[in-house]
């Protein structure tokens, strides 16, 4: 019974995939809502470097674009945040391996199309990118760039770079760096960089039944800057229903996290914590599961807590997850 708790809660989380690779095509069609599953748009230009020097609050330093674009040489704002980075973090290694923390930020909070790998187990972490390497882990967006780009890391990278990698992440402490807000109405949105950007024109429309990650404050953000955050709009009304979900089960309809992931859904033991992640990137792990597009270890088990749940369920479960104190 204790292997049996223990494989449900490890399937519950996914390691975040790496950098946005180009989009390769694909015949398969895809059913995955694309507010969870952002593609970009093809032929969409690089940002262009004029030279300029930009800089970010709080920091001393200075980079041009080019400089924070630079995934073999990973933008590090604040190097005194958080412990030296291992190698294959900082730099990685030419051609195909680039540093961890380009994508998952030195920081290791990440971003929607990657998440945080801060504060997760180390054994969990190496288990999923022997997972992408395998050939069991995959999106129900197949065009989706970052998951595409993790299966190439993983075979680029050698058992010692994932130990470090993973030993390194696991050691940093996940900070509050989602804001969760119920809400009616968002920003009219784009995909840049694999994430949802608002819209130029800065109108605004029903959320529906969606969640909307966003920047707080984009360009921060595209600088790589890794003190500054995320916004995720839910729905009215969903993070109650989420907690009953989570918490009780919602009368039989689910398994309460709580009872592998802890009481306050901050990680025990191997498994992983849940409060205060990403729901965007949640909401994909458990859509996939339940769809049989993500297979490895154990996952098969999760498949019976997630038979009954709707994709509002998802989105209530994953809502009020991310916004718990991680």
């Amino acid at each position: 019974m204790r292997n049996l708790i223990r494989a449900l809660a490890l399937t519950c989380l996914l390691v975040p995939a790496a950098f946005a690779a180009p989009q390769q095509q694909s015949s398969e069609t895809s059913t995955a809502p694309p507010w969870a599953y952002p593609v970009n748009p093809p032929g969409l230009p690089p940002a262009k470097d004029d030279g300029s020097l930009k800089t970010v609050p709080g920091s001393p330093k200075s980079m041009t674009l080019s400089q924070t674009l630079d995934g073999y040489n990973v933008p590090d704002w604040r190097p005194d945040g958080h412990p030296p980075m291992p190698a294959v973090v900082e730099h990685g290694r030419k051609p195909d391996l680039r540093g961890c923390g380009y994508c998952h930020l030195p920081n290791g909070l990440g971003r929607p199309e990657n998440a945080s790998v801060a504060g997760l187990p180390a054994s969990y972490i190496m288990q999923q990118v022997a997972d992408f390497r395998s050939g069991a882990r995959k999106s129900s967006e197949p065009k989706m760039g970052p998951p595409l780009a993790m299966v190439g890391i993983a075979n680029a990278a050698t058992d010692e770079d994932v130990r470090q990698a993973a030993e390194y992440f696991s050691s940093l402490k996940l900070k509050p760096w989602i804001r969760v807000v119920e809400a009616t109405t968002v920003p009219k949105t784009r995909v840049q960089g694999s994430m949802l950007v608002p819209d130029a024109g800065g109108e605004m429309e029903p959320i529906g039944n969606r969640i909307i990650e966003l920047p707080e404050d984009l360009p921060r953000t595209e600088l790589r800057d890794a003190s500054s955050g995320f916004v995720a709009y839910v729905p009215v009304g969903s993070i109650k229903k989420g907690e009953a979900l989570v918490t009780t089960g919602g009368g039989g309809k689910t398994t309460q996290c709580g009872v592998c992931h802890g009481p306050d859904l901050k990680g025990l033991g191997p498994v992983p914590p849940l409060a205060g992640r990403s729901p965007s990137y949640i909401f994909r792990q458990l859509y996939d599961i339940q769809h049989g597009t993500r297979h490895g270890t154990w996952t098969e088990l999760m498949k019976a807590p997630l038979a009954h749940l709707s994709q509002d369920d998802l989105i209530a479960i994953t809502a009020y997850l991310s916004s718990r104190t991680p």
